[in-house]
């Protein structure tokens, strides 16, 4: 299987290139350097036509074998990847023998684009952002149609601003380098006013330009099904049940150590119990890990799953003193200046550091509320209708790339841990969003999420089962500390001196998000907010 990893790639014209090679290989050497933290294991670097391309690897599977970049026999076309393809085995049985060489995942991309054509990536099931390149100046950029991968770019002139059907594509100016990297922080200062967003779902190529293979959230699931009957039967909850245990199942691949993030919230306490189930049927025994202030909600519930489930059990207990020392790093590494984020973060960098010492892949519940309407404010009157319910998920489903997927992100990878997202897998996304939106509302007084809750009826304590929600920033009990916080020092900072409403950025709605935001512009001057981080403010 592929690596959690960080990714560079540049696709040179030809006088951007000298005698096969990048006229300017430091640039790329540079931006490769700044997201050495996302794989600690091993660099590589290969040229090959007219593009550069750089692979920092945090081994998972094939650890031996899977040193990126990868080639074909032939050595005339290599790939890099950051993510994991879960059906790269069947990918690979098709074939001739000896086509494939390693068991890595990037390989089996490889190949399938070599025999079918860029096409092929509509076939890859998984989360990965992957750069190919070939000797006759071919090749391709892809990212997954949820974007949990992160992947940035500077595109050519013609196609800065997204994607846009109405215009035809024309060919760049052969000039230009198109450049390609995990993280913000790769790109030199010079390079920053052009960095966007590479679009989920979508790949690129010299040839073809930008071309969308995938949306996010399937076409037949995007209009709410009405409900035949007022609720749901045993039929409807082993639907649920199969899905997210399928999903859970198909994440715990790995030659290294899993583990799960254990907020003893539902989302993370299902996924737990799934694959506590899993390990114990390999003879093993899952690692849960949970993060809070002493005493608080979050961890004494996380406590008394990993006791039901038979997990090995580790608490990280934090401070105020902890959490006050990790806030503005958390704005730095999550990239981000959202309070919302930047409050879950802190925990969550927090954990991420400690699990690092235990395990390299950690399992997560993000994508539940989504799927599930978890979230209060879909509960509103705003939401009352069927139809705007739907329409809701699906648009905060399109935008987590954004948002949670990149805290998500960004904290695990910050200490070379991978984090992977059972409640987004493509099976599980189609399952939840083909309910009837009406059995995710809360009528008389139902608890939210109660379809996901009874699927699993059993699995779980009673009390743990039916627990109600809480933001993962206040379950930890960082929550208070960190509101309390970010107005003592937003107090100091005197962050009325930061505009309302900055440049390349929508307005900002409060102090604390002055306070991030003058943050994120000492790291990441010049990048442009909204070409690259979503109109978070509407979310």
């Amino acid at each position: 299987m592929a690596t959690m990893c960080g990714i560079v790639a540049a696709f040179g014209g030809p006088s951007a290139w000298i005698d096969g090679a990048p006229a300017d290989p430091g640039k790329y050497e540079r931006m490769l350097a700044r997201v050495a933290h996302r794989g600690p294991d091993d660099t590589g670097v290969q040229i090959v036509g007219n593009t550069w391309l750089g692979h920092q690897r945090l081994s998972i599977m094939d650890v031996s074998g899977g040193r990126q970049p990868l080639s074909d026999a032939a050595g005339t076309a290599w790939i890099i990847g950051n993510g994991e393809i879960y059906n790269h085995e069947r990918i690979s049985k098709a074939f001739p023998d000896g086509t494939v060489r390693t068991k890595s995942d990037t390989e089996a991309a490889l190949h399938a684009v070599m025999w079918d054509g860029q096409v092929a990536v509509a076939s890859l099931n998984g989360m990965f952002a992957v750069a190919m390149g070939r000797e006759d100046g071919t090749g391709l950029v892809a990212r997954d149609p949820f974007g949990v991968k992160p992947l940035y770019w500077i595109p050519p002139a013609d196609l800065r601003d997204g994607v846009d059907d109405a215009v035809p594509y024309t060919a760049p100016d052969p000039s230009s380098t198109v450049l390609f990297a995990s993280e913000l922080r790769a790109f030199d200062d010079a390079d920053r006013p052009y960095v966007e967003t590479f679009p989920p779902g979508c790949l690129w190529s010299p040839a073809s330009g930008l071309v969308r293979f995938a949306d996010s959230v399937p076409v037949e699931v995007r209009p709410a099904r009405r409900a035949i009957r007022p609720g749901w039967d045993e039929a409807d909850l082993s639907r649920v049940r199969e899905a997210v245990i399928s999903a859970v199942r198909r994440r715990m691949m790995s030659d290294v150590g899993v583990g799960v993030f254990l907020s003893g919230g539902l989302d993370s306490a299902l996924v737990a119990a799934i694959a506590a189930q899993e390990a114990r049927a390999r003879g093993e025994q899952l690692p849960t890990f949970a993060v809070g202030t002493e005493d608080s909600g979050d961890l004494i519930a996380a406590r008394k799953v990993a006791a039901h489930i038979g997990s090995d059990h580790h608490e990280i207990l934090v401070t105020a003193g902890d959490i006050s020392e990790a806030l503005d790093h958390a704005v730095e590494v999550i990239e981000h200046y959202d309070p919302a984020l930047v409050r879950s973060a802190v925990p969550n960098l927090i954990l991420a550091r400690e699990a690092a010492k235990k395990v390299k892949v950690v399992l997560t519940g993000e994508g539940a509320d989504e799927l599930f309407a978890g979230y209060t404010y879909v509960h509103t009157e705003d939401y009352a209708d069927p139809d705007t319910l739907q329409a809701e998920l699906v648009r905060s489903l399109e935008q987590l790339h954004h948002l949670n997927l990149q805290r998500c992100d960004r904290t695990t990878m910050y200490f070379g841990l991978e984090a992977r997202e059972p409640f987004l897998d493509s099976g599980l996304v189609r399952a939840a969003l083909a309910l009837p939106p009406e059995w995710k509302q809360c009528p008389d007084g139902r608890p939210e999420k109660a379809i996901l809750r009874e699927a699993f009826d059993g699995w779980l304590p009673e009390d743990l089962l039916w627990r109600g929600k809480e933001q993962f920033g206040d379950g930890s009990g960082a929550g208070t500390v960190l509101a309390a916080l970010a107005a003592e020092k937003a107090a100091e900072a005197d962050v009325h001196d930061v505009p309302e409403h900055p440049p390349h950025s929508w307005a900002l709605r409060s102090d604390e998000e002055r306070l991030y935001y003058a943050i994120w512009q000492r790291h990441f001057a010049g990048i442009r907010a909204d070409e690259v981080l979503g109109a978070f403010a509407t979310a």
